[in-house]
């Protein structure tokens, strides 16, 4: 039994109907007013399974007040980072009962921000992810209105309160930190663009490290994020080899740069050790598997929505704010020094 009168879908007239009670009665039911007795609760909510019957949203958002729904403003959403803390939003916001809006904004342009958080307060949501790896997102933020609790992922630009993140600092330190106790002195970063906020805290964890050990620094090469960018800059580097180990500040950098190695007749890790940072799907796989930084995405999405909806009920958002640290990868690209 799955249908209302004439072949329609089943509507809340429907199940007050076959379950005895008024239509106001089964209203209360699915907003869980404390009024209604237990028995009735059980026969109204087993006509709604018999009937496969479910509420229309706008229907319910008009006696709650609430829209159950979390919007996301996203820049570049196409990268491993930003798509990956998206879908972890969207399934820790469904085991919370609500759902998510994305808007996806070009960085570049400022209309497209105040458009995006435009699209966003017309559906009423009840929080906002701003999820903008980019600094001029956040410059242009800051003039902006924004009526609802909202969490920055990966930038404490709008104030340290608002904000959750991977240690991006600390997993880049992790990175370099190993090459160094396998005995490399001699390492080569490929960054990501500098425009974005984990590129730029990930070369600066690369450069603290390596001033630990009070280690020579050469300049950071400026990537792009993608496997053509590390495979490029792989065959200029090993135009002079003047080293013996690089960080790459993503995995797909990485992996090009094992095809610019593969392609000179070295061996990873044998001539040149490598290490990457994301620890994307295919990092395990690659030839040989590589050695790499993992961000927890699952836990950034379950604490960015823990952090909204107890912002949203009033609740202290104190305890949820912070870094959460990555974990290191250790695989078959990298070793020591001595296999040089």
């Amino acid at each position: 039994m799955s249908e209302g009168t004439g072949g329609r879908p089943p509507s809340i007239r429907d199940v007050a109907r076959l379950a005895g009670v008024s239509h106001q009665t089964v209203s209360r039911v699915l907003n869980d007013h404390p009024s209604i007795r237990p028995e009735t609760r059980a026969r109204v909510v087993q006509v709604m399974n018999e009937l496969r019957y479910t509420p229309n949203r706008a229907a319910r958002m008009l006696v709650t007040s609430r829209s159950q729904t979390i919007g996301i403003l996203a820049a570049s959403s196409t990268q491993y980072g930003p798509a990956s803390s998206i879908a972890a939003i969207e399934e820790a916001a469904r085991e919370r009962g609500y759902w998510v809006s994305t808007a996806n904004i070009d960085a570049a342009d400022p209309d497209s921000i105040t458009d995006g958080i435009a699209h966003l307060s017309a559906q009423s949501i009840e929080g906002l992810v701003v999820i903008a790896p980019q600094m001029r997102v956040f410059r242009a933020l800051a003039s902006q209105r924004i009526d609802v609790p909202y969490v920055t992922l990966q930038s404490a630009v709008l104030g340290p309160e608002h904000t959750l993140s991977v240690d991006q600092i600390a997993g880049a330190r992790m990175a370099t930190r190993h090459l160094i106790e396998l005995g490399h002195r001699q390492i080569y970063h490929i960054a990501g663009p500098q425009d974005w906020i984990e590129a730029e805290a990930r070369m600066r964890g690369f450069l603290d490290e390596m001033d630990a050990h009070d280690l020579p620094m050469t300049a950071p090469i400026l990537g792009d994020w993608t496997a053509e960018f590390g495979y490029h800059a792989g065959r200029e580097l090993l135009r002079v080899r003047d080293f013996t180990a690089v960080f790459a500040s993503n995995d797909q950098m990485a992996l090009g740069l094992l095809h610019a190695v593969r392609d000179e007749g070295l061996s990873v890790p044998r001539d040149i050790s490598i290490v990457g940072f994301d620890d994307i799907p295919e990092a395990a796989h690659f030839w040989p598997p590589l050695t790499t930084v993992r961000q927890d995405f699952t836990e950034l999405g379950r604490r960015c929505v823990a952090l909204l909806l107890d912002d949203t009920a009033g609740a202290s958002a104190g305890e949820a704010i912070g870094t959460i640290a990555p974990t290191f990868v250790p695989r078959a690209s990298s070793g020591p020094i001595g296999r040089v």
